[in-house]
């Protein structure tokens, strides 16, 4: 089965670093891994200094990380863009829109153009994560994903979206049927027998299809034994806040939540330099915060690399503190 791991938290507390840094990890460890990224303003292409697209593209492990195998298992990453889902989505509502043509209802071409002129529809970026979520984990092809996520609302909308776009698709599917029954006693009416040569004989009702998608993702996202979501912070009181909301969140929804990421720990303070060591207590004292916020919560610590962790010695030093 394919392992999925979540980073998550508010923007900027280094979420693309941890994803990278833990698919390099794993493909070291010997495991077919890609990373995927949600966020709509993406950086993962700069943490591997590579560039990437809306295609999984395969990178080189990184054989410096001390491993359990001889054998990397494969690293691949993918930046997911909403306008390659956009066709997929129309479709779906030029569907609909024959059907209710059928019956009489007027729906144009030019009407559904219009609703996706102005570019991908709000939530498209969580739909399109959940669709492909799924199409990556049934393909098969990879042991595990690591999803470096949106800013925090857009990963609440993500989590959110499966049971807010079901209700919405009962209700399509539901008027769909009605529309057709009307459009299939018409033709009957007028055609006799001959309609039924006319039917539209497709072999799975796309807007069904869909639907079982968007459930199959719901399924993944709480299941403990393939998912795990870890919320990324930094030592900062609106950090902690943020994540005690975040996490609060994901366990109403059943998302499973076991461990949190403190980015940006200094840890080792330049000598003589009074301000590193006061910054050094403070960031103990968010520490102890945190633990005390968070008992049931494994913490990690991550370093302040003292500058962006992009570039692959970087994020070595990050993957040997995060675990697989």
């Amino acid at each position: 089965m394919t392992d999925c791991i979540f980073y998550g938290g508010k923007g900027g507390v280094g979420k693309t670093t941890c994803a990278a840094a833990t698919g390099l990890s794993l493909a070291a460890a010997g495991r077919k891994t890609l990373v995927v990224s949600t966020d709509p303003a993406h950086s993962l292409a700069d943490s591997f200094e590579t560039d990437l697209g809306p295609d999984p593209t395969e990178l080189e492990p990184l054989r410096s990380l001390e491993s359990d195998t001889d054998h990397p298992g494969g690293l691949w990453a993918v930046e997911i863009d909403p306008e390659t889902q956009k066709e997929r989505y129309e479709k779906l509502a030029r569907a609909l829109a024959k059907d209710l043509r059928g019956a009489g209802i007027s729906l144009s071409d030019d009407e559904i153009e219009r609703f996706f002129a102005g570019g991908v529809p709000a939530g498209s970026d969580e739909i399109a994560t959940l669709d492909l979520l799924v199409e990556y984990v049934d393909s098969g092809e990879w042991e595990s994903i690591v999803f470096d996520t949106a800013p925090t609302g857009h990963t609440l909308r993500l989590f959110d979206m499966p049971e807010v776009m079901g209700l919405a698709l009962e209700t399509a599917q539901s008027l769909r049927g009605q529309v057709r029954r009307i459009g299939s006693a018409a033709r009957t009416a007028f055609l006799g027998p001959i309609s039924v040569m006319t039917g539209d004989r497709d072999e799975a009702d796309d807007l069904a299809a869909f639907q079982a998608r968007l459930e199959r993702a719901r399924d993944l996202l709480v299941d403990s034994e393939r998912t795990e979501f870890r919320v990324v912070l930094i030592p900062e009181s609106m950090a902690i806040a943020e994540t005690e909301r975040l996490v609060e969140r994901l366990r109403e929804a059943a998302v499973p939540v076991e461990r949190l990421v403190v980015n940006r720990i200094l840890e080792d303070p330049h000598d003589g330099c009074p301000r590193c060591r006061s910054r050094q207590q403070r960031h103990e004292e968010r520490l102890a915060e945190i633990r005390t916020t968070f008992p049931d919560l494994d913490v990690v610590t991550l370093p302040d690399l003292e500058g962006e962790a992009q570039g692959r010695e970087p994020l070595a030093v990050i993957a040997k503190r995060l675990p697989n």
